[in-house]
């Protein structure tokens, strides 16, 4: 395979002609998925800000749209990647900002191309929407550290060969600090996952319990206690990963009430349904389209609060797009008859019925920060409001109500 020597200047052909190379020396519709996706990190095609070597070539990340594009018009789109969002989403970005040099050429090619699935260990049963408030004890015994602790809402732990976790290392510092971000093995001794079943029957989530977990020192993300501003990296990437991905005009669930307008018998196309119908395709096209300039801006600098809007929009827009078509489906809507125990990798709403699209959705507002809290940064960090009051930001976090 010919590619342009490393470090020479990179502009959208010579990043389309290092695509053709690749697609030329492994053929996407023979070439074992896992091979080729190796072939593309190796050609630093992956993610092409990242540094040489990690999957990327330096160079701007606006380019990254060039080679997505290209593979894609070459037939060359991996499928089946859904359980790897995490992974690529957050733990990615997170280990290439913070990680050691070592770190990174042990975790980022695996991931990459699926060979290591990634699971997040952030939220507990008394930190949810105040990640900070978190208790998961880590205490340092020489090189390593003993955790204790319980994680929940976790999805693909169940599957997960490693976890981003974020831990208290310091009780007696307020809670935004003292915090302190690792890599944590989930087949380690003492990690316990339990499914926690879902409205619509399934188990995509888990709650995860830590006891006495020994995670070496050398899988710290980032300095001790300042385990905040990691995650706040995984954070902002999460919130573009679940509200900002690339949408057709009328893709997304839009797609699928505008289907069952077009399908509904004429009792059910009402005047006042129509202006619904209309009123949120206007409203989602607003949103892609809002999507779009947010990962144009994206390619050249780094995720920031407004992401937060478009994940807000996200969440409000499938609840009642969803809404929507259920009740253009009349009876056959209100049908669901999955209850099925089951392990999904993805969470399916483009492949199952409108039953399950309505029911999943509910989810939404919640999984990757609630909506409340979506409103306050946006409020704070994008608007320039005031902040709440808050009274425990001087105070240590043993001291805090638990």
């Amino acid at each position: 395979m010919t590619t342009a020597p490393a470090g020479a200047s990179l502009d959208a052909t010579a990043l389309r002609q290092r695509v053709a190379a690749v697609v030329a020396a492994h053929d996407p519709t023979t070439t074992d998925p896992t091979e080729f996706l190796a072939a593309r990190f190796d050609a630093g095609l992956a993610w092409v800000h990242f540094p040489e070597g990690e999957g990327g070539l330096g160079a701007p990340r606006v380019l990254q749209t060039v080679v997505d594009e290209e593979f894609e018009r070459l037939g060359a789109v991996p499928a089946g990647r859904d359980k790897l969002i995490i992974g690529l989403g957050m733990a990615a970005p997170t280990i290439v900002a913070f990680g050691t040099p070592e770190q990174r050429r042990r975790y980022l090619k695996p991931l990459y191309v699926g060979e290591e699935v990634w699971c997040q260990l952030f939220s507990e049963p008394g930190a949810g929407s105040d990640l900070a408030a978190l208790g998961t004890r880590a205490v340092r015994d020489g090189d390593t550290w003993v955790v204790n602790g319980q994680k929940v809402w976790t999805s693909h732990a169940h599957n997960a060969r490693w976890a981003i976790l974020v831990t208290r290392t310091d009780p007696d510092v307020p809670k935004h600090r003292g915090m302190t971000y690792f890599i944590c093995d989930m087949h380690a001794p003492g990690v316990d996952v339990r499914p926690l079943r879902q409205l619509t029957g399934e188990a995509a989530f888990n709650e995860v319990y830590l006891t006495d977990v020994r995670i070496p020192d050398s899988h710290r993300l980032g300095e001790v206690g300042d385990g905040w501003r990691v995650a706040q990296t995984t954070l902002m990437n999460e919130r573009v990963s679940i509200g900002g991905r690339p949408e057709p005009r009328e893709g997304g669930l839009i797609r699928f009430a505008t289907e069952a307008w077009r399908s509904a018998p004429p009792e059910l196309r009402t005047p006042g349904l129509h202006d619904t119908l209309m009123r949120l395709w206007v409203e989602a096209e607003a949103a892609r389209l809002t999507q779009e300039r947010l990962r144009q801006q994206l390619a050249i600098g780094q995720p920031g609060p407004e992401g937060s809007a478009t994940k807000l929009a996200f969440a409000r827009l499938n609840q009642e797009i969803s809404g929507l078509e259920v009740e253009l489906r009349g009876a056959e809507g209100l049908t669901y008859d999955d209850w099925t125990f089951h392990r999904p990798d993805g969470h399916g709403m483009a492949t199952r019925g409108a039953g399950y699209r309505y029911l999943r959705s509910r989810g939404n507002s919640i999984e990757g920060g609630t909506s409340e809290i979506l409103r306050n940064i946006i409020a704070e960090r994008v608007l320039g409001l005031p902040g709440e009051i808050r009274v425990d930001k001087d105070v240590a976090w043993k001291d805090l109500p638990k």
